[in-house]
Protein backbone atom coordinates (compact mmCIF):
# COMPACT_ATOMS: atom_id res chain seq x y z
CA UNK A 1 0.00 0.00 0.00
CA UNK A 2 1.95 2.63 -1.38
CA UNK A 3 1.05 6.56 0.55
CA UNK A 4 0.75 10.02 -1.07
CA UNK A 5 2.68 12.17 0.44
CA UNK A 6 -0.60 13.64 2.18
CA UNK A 7 -1.86 10.33 3.27
CA UNK A 8 1.62 9.70 4.66
CA UNK A 9 1.16 12.81 6.68
CA UNK A 10 -2.12 11.93 8.25
CA UNK A 11 -1.27 8.70 9.16
CA UNK A 12 1.82 10.21 11.03
CA UNK A 13 -0.11 12.55 12.84
CA UNK A 14 -2.65 10.22 13.67
CA UNK A 15 -0.56 7.69 14.95
CA UNK A 16 0.78 9.79 17.44
CA UNK A 17 -2.58 11.15 18.25
CA UNK A 18 -3.82 7.60 18.84
CA UNK A 19 -0.61 6.59 20.89
CA UNK A 20 -1.21 9.40 23.29
CA UNK A 21 -4.88 9.23 23.88
CA UNK A 22 -5.97 5.60 22.57
CA UNK A 23 -8.50 5.67 19.68
CA UNK A 24 -11.72 5.51 21.35
CA UNK A 25 -10.42 9.14 23.09
CA UNK A 26 -8.84 10.59 20.08
CA UNK A 27 -10.63 13.21 17.86
CA UNK A 28 -10.75 13.15 13.41
CA UNK A 29 -10.82 16.79 13.84
CA UNK A 30 -7.59 17.41 16.66
CA UNK A 31 -5.94 15.18 13.51
CA UNK A 32 -7.06 17.35 11.23
CA UNK A 33 -5.62 20.45 12.82
CA UNK A 34 -2.10 19.03 14.11
CA UNK A 35 -1.72 17.99 10.15
CA UNK A 36 -2.50 21.77 9.39
CA UNK A 37 -5.63 20.47 6.89
CA UNK A 38 -9.32 20.96 6.90
CA UNK A 39 -11.41 18.61 7.81
CA UNK A 40 -12.84 17.79 4.65
CA UNK A 41 -9.18 17.46 3.29
CA UNK A 42 -8.51 14.46 5.79
CA UNK A 43 -12.11 13.07 4.86
CA UNK A 44 -11.37 13.38 1.32
CA UNK A 45 -8.36 10.69 2.21
CA UNK A 46 -9.89 8.68 4.31
CA UNK A 47 -13.30 9.05 4.88
CA UNK A 48 -13.68 8.01 8.83
CA UNK A 49 -11.46 7.68 11.93
CA UNK A 50 -12.18 3.75 11.57
CA UNK A 51 -10.25 4.14 8.19
CA UNK A 52 -7.61 5.97 9.42
CA UNK A 53 -7.01 3.44 12.12
CA UNK A 54 -7.07 0.69 9.53
CA UNK A 55 -4.34 2.47 7.01
CA UNK A 56 -1.57 3.17 10.52
CA UNK A 57 -2.38 -0.19 11.33
CA UNK A 58 -1.69 -1.60 7.55
CA UNK A 59 1.49 0.74 7.43
CA UNK A 60 3.19 -0.27 10.88
CA UNK A 61 2.45 -4.07 8.94
CA UNK A 62 4.34 -3.25 6.22
CA UNK A 63 6.75 -1.78 7.68
CA UNK A 64 7.28 -4.86 9.74
CA UNK A 65 7.20 -7.56 7.57
CA UNK A 66 9.63 -5.32 4.61
CA UNK A 67 12.12 -5.43 7.82
CA UNK A 68 12.24 -9.37 8.23
CA UNK A 69 11.56 -9.95 4.22
CA UNK A 70 15.34 -8.01 3.77
CA UNK A 71 17.00 -9.98 6.76
CA UNK A 72 15.79 -13.24 5.49
CA UNK A 73 17.00 -11.92 1.90
CA UNK A 74 20.28 -11.65 3.40
CA UNK A 75 20.40 -15.09 4.62
CA UNK A 76 20.65 -18.60 3.62
CA UNK A 77 18.40 -21.18 3.28
CA UNK A 78 19.68 -22.02 6.55
CA UNK A 79 17.13 -22.38 9.59
CA UNK A 80 19.19 -21.45 12.57
CA UNK A 81 20.31 -18.36 10.49
CA UNK A 82 16.69 -17.78 9.37
CA UNK A 83 15.90 -17.71 12.75
CA UNK A 84 18.41 -15.58 13.96
CA UNK A 85 17.46 -13.08 10.86
CA UNK A 86 13.59 -13.24 11.95
CA UNK A 87 13.88 -12.70 15.63
CA UNK A 88 16.85 -9.54 14.92
CA UNK A 89 14.26 -8.24 12.29
CA UNK A 90 11.53 -8.39 15.14
CA UNK A 91 13.67 -6.58 17.46
CA UNK A 92 14.81 -3.47 15.31
CA UNK A 93 10.73 -2.88 14.56
CA UNK A 94 10.00 -3.13 18.39
CA UNK A 95 12.96 -0.84 18.98
CA UNK A 96 13.44 1.37 16.25
CA UNK A 97 9.46 2.28 15.30
CA UNK A 98 8.13 2.01 18.97
CA UNK A 99 4.48 3.58 17.83
CA UNK A 100 3.53 1.26 15.23
CA UNK A 101 4.85 -1.57 17.31
CA UNK A 102 2.25 -0.15 20.29
CA UNK A 103 -0.69 0.83 17.77
CA UNK A 104 -0.60 -2.75 16.71
CA UNK A 105 -0.19 -4.34 20.53
CA UNK A 106 -3.21 -2.24 21.73
CA UNK A 107 -5.67 -0.85 18.81
CA UNK A 108 -6.12 -4.01 16.65
CA UNK A 109 -9.42 -4.75 18.95
CA UNK A 110 -10.93 -1.32 18.13
CA UNK A 111 -10.94 -2.16 14.14
CA UNK A 112 -14.31 -3.06 12.81
CA UNK A 113 -15.02 -6.44 11.52
CA UNK A 114 -14.19 -5.59 7.70
CA UNK A 115 -10.85 -4.21 8.51
CA UNK A 116 -10.04 -6.34 11.62
CA UNK A 117 -10.57 -9.89 8.75
CA UNK A 118 -8.30 -7.61 6.11
CA UNK A 119 -5.82 -7.23 8.84
CA UNK A 120 -5.65 -10.86 9.86
CA UNK A 121 -5.19 -12.06 6.47
CA UNK A 122 -1.83 -9.45 6.31
CA UNK A 123 -0.34 -10.41 9.28
CA UNK A 124 -0.64 -14.36 8.41
CA UNK A 125 2.28 -13.27 5.91
CA UNK A 126 4.84 -13.35 9.28
CA UNK A 127 3.15 -15.43 11.32
CA UNK A 128 3.02 -17.69 8.38
CA UNK A 129 7.23 -17.49 7.77
CA UNK A 130 8.16 -18.14 11.02
CA UNK A 131 6.09 -21.14 11.39
CA UNK A 132 8.14 -22.05 7.83
CA UNK A 133 11.23 -21.34 9.58
CA UNK A 134 10.53 -23.71 12.30
CA UNK A 135 9.32 -26.40 10.56
CA UNK A 136 12.44 -26.42 8.16
CA UNK A 137 14.68 -26.69 11.39
CA UNK A 138 12.71 -29.45 12.65
CA UNK A 139 12.96 -31.53 9.45
CA UNK A 140 16.28 -30.81 9.07
CA UNK A 141 17.12 -32.34 12.45
CA UNK A 142 18.12 -28.94 14.05
CA UNK A 143 15.62 -27.54 15.96
CA UNK A 144 14.74 -30.55 18.67
CA UNK A 145 12.05 -29.19 20.66
CA UNK A 146 8.68 -31.23 20.87
CA UNK A 147 6.74 -28.33 21.29
CA UNK A 148 7.58 -26.24 17.70
CA UNK A 149 4.19 -23.71 17.79
CA UNK A 150 4.44 -23.19 21.80
CA UNK A 151 7.53 -21.75 20.59
CA UNK A 152 6.81 -19.86 18.02
CA UNK A 153 3.80 -18.14 20.00
CA UNK A 154 6.60 -17.42 22.92
CA UNK A 155 8.73 -16.09 20.52
CA UNK A 156 6.49 -13.55 19.07
CA UNK A 157 5.68 -12.71 22.36
CA UNK A 158 8.55 -11.97 23.99
CA UNK A 159 10.28 -9.63 21.02
CA UNK A 160 6.40 -7.82 21.04
CA UNK A 161 6.89 -7.07 24.75
CA UNK A 162 10.09 -5.33 23.82
CA UNK A 163 7.88 -2.04 23.02
CA UNK A 164 6.87 -1.83 26.57
CA UNK A 165 10.00 -1.45 27.98
CA UNK A 166 13.12 -0.55 26.04
CA UNK A 167 14.58 2.84 26.40
CA UNK A 168 17.24 4.10 23.81
CA UNK A 169 19.35 6.08 26.29
CA UNK A 170 19.47 2.49 28.55
CA UNK A 171 22.46 0.78 28.93
CA UNK A 172 21.70 -2.25 25.98
CA UNK A 173 21.56 -0.75 22.72
CA UNK A 174 19.18 -2.42 20.29
CA UNK A 175 21.54 -4.45 18.23
CA UNK A 176 22.92 -6.01 22.12
CA UNK A 177 19.33 -6.84 22.66
CA UNK A 178 18.40 -8.15 19.44
CA UNK A 179 21.33 -10.90 19.73
CA UNK A 180 19.83 -11.77 23.44
CA UNK A 181 16.92 -12.65 22.10
CA UNK A 182 17.96 -14.34 19.28
CA UNK A 183 19.99 -17.20 21.72
CA UNK A 184 16.76 -16.90 23.74
CA UNK A 185 14.83 -17.99 20.68
CA UNK A 186 17.34 -20.69 19.42
CA UNK A 187 17.15 -21.79 22.83
CA UNK A 188 13.75 -22.37 23.01
CA UNK A 189 14.01 -24.40 19.90
CA UNK A 190 16.97 -26.62 20.76
CA UNK A 191 16.55 -27.05 24.55
CA UNK A 192 20.37 -27.06 26.19
CA UNK A 193 22.36 -26.14 23.06
CA UNK A 194 22.77 -23.19 20.61
CA UNK A 195 23.01 -24.34 16.91
CA UNK A 196 26.49 -22.78 15.94
CA UNK A 197 27.66 -21.98 19.46
CA UNK A 198 31.03 -22.38 20.21
CA UNK A 199 31.70 -25.51 22.91
CA UNK A 200 32.73 -24.12 25.81
CA UNK A 201 36.03 -26.64 27.30
CA UNK A 202 35.70 -27.73 30.89
CA UNK A 203 37.83 -26.40 33.04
Amino acid sequence: MTLSPRQRLFVEVGRKEFVRNGYGSSSIRTIAQEAGVSLSALYYHYKSKQDLLFAILMDGVEIYDSLWEKALDAVGDDPVEQLRAFVLANVEFRTQFPEQGRMIATEIRNLEPDGARLYDERRRVGRQRIRTIIADGIAAGVFTTPYPDDCRKSILAMTAAIANWYDPNGPDTAAEIGQRYAEMALNLLCPGEIPGSPVKEEE
